[in-house]
């Protein structure tokens, strides 16, 4: 059993980061500057893959260093790249290498990214490959055959976005995402209370658990930007307007201010947080320490 499994099993309540892997084979940034702030405050780290289409570095080979130095690992694995052999393949050779966490994901498509001419391969979506995982775990691949040895305790989860409309088509992805072998879900960033307690009014029947999504706001354009660019992400006027009435060098206090109070008002929904600090890993003892965790 992972960390991770054993923290959310017995009811804990957890906390997850995040790290991008670099667009090359300098870690220091990676490893100095994303890592180092947050290894002693959550329990797993999320490894993206190719976020947002752009090529980087495999998270496969960051999940195992990581894991090599004791670290837990979620490795993302995006279905937009490769074809269901090939992903197999890499959850096979991601379990070899201590890997027991892995989050499914559908993926942007590759025309948002950095290589806009390179083919989407889709072969499988969250949903699939969740699937997948269930597969490999009993002994068996997606053709059928028997595994030499399965990776029994692979910890599945998946994403979802309380704040998309309508609701109802978020619970509907979320309970066929269960079925399929999700065991835990992390959120899509969310900044409204009233609205994550309505997705939770909802969520918490199926009694699994949900680590609330935090981007923590840098500035007023990011909020921005995130209003018009990023599906089911609201970040609403109440957080934006005291940012703007700020001091661009003071405004990361008001930023853990308010990322504080809404982690207080939260917290009680839901079983922890997944922390996606976006360059910020600094600030991330800071806030838990304001929030008291």
């Amino acid at each position: 059993m992972s960390k991770l499994q054993e923290s959310l099993t017995q009811g804990q309540f957890t906390i997850t980061g995040e790290v991008g892997p670099p667009k090359g084979v300098d870690l220091h940034h990676c490893w100095q500057e994303e890592v180092s702030y947050i290894r002693n405050r959550v329990v797993a780290i999320n490894v993206t893959d190719n976020q947002s289409s752009v090529m980087r570095i495999s998270s496969v080979s960051i999940c195992a260093l990581l894991a090599k130095e004791g670290l837990e690992p979620i490795l993302q694995i995006t279905c937009r790249d490769r074809n269901r052999l090939a992903i197999q393949g890499d959850i096979l050779g991601a379990y070899a290498l201590g890997i027991r966490n892995i989050l499914a994901l559908t993926g942007d498509h590759n025309s948002a990214g950095d290589h806009p001419g390179s083919m989407p391969v889709f072969d499988l979506d969250s949903v699939s490959l969740l699937a997948t995982l269930s597969a490999l775990k009993g002994g068996k691949d997606l053709a059928g055959l028997d595994l030499e040895g399965a990776p029994a305790d692979i910890f599945g989860g998946a994403i979802v976005t309380p704040g998309a409309e309508p609701i109802g088509m978020q619970i509907i992805k979320m309970e066929r995402k269960i079925e399929a072998g999700a065991k835990f879900f992390q959120t899509q960033a969310i900044y409204d209370p009233k609205t994550f307690e309505r997705f939770m009014n909802k969520a918490s029947a199926f009694g699994v658990p949900v680590l609330c999504g935090i981007v923590i706001i840098k500035s007023p354009a990011m909020a921005k930007y995130m209003n018009s660019s990023v599906p089911g992400v609201f970040v609403p006027e109440a957080m934006i307007k005291p940012l703007s009435d700020t001091p661009k060098e003071d405004r990361w206090k008001v930023s853990l201010e308010l990322m504080t109070t809404f982690i207080q008002e939260i917290k009680p929904m839901c079983q922890g947080l997944h922390i996606m600090a976006m360059g910020w890993e600094k600030y991330v003892p800071p806030m838990l320490d304001m929030c008291g965790m």
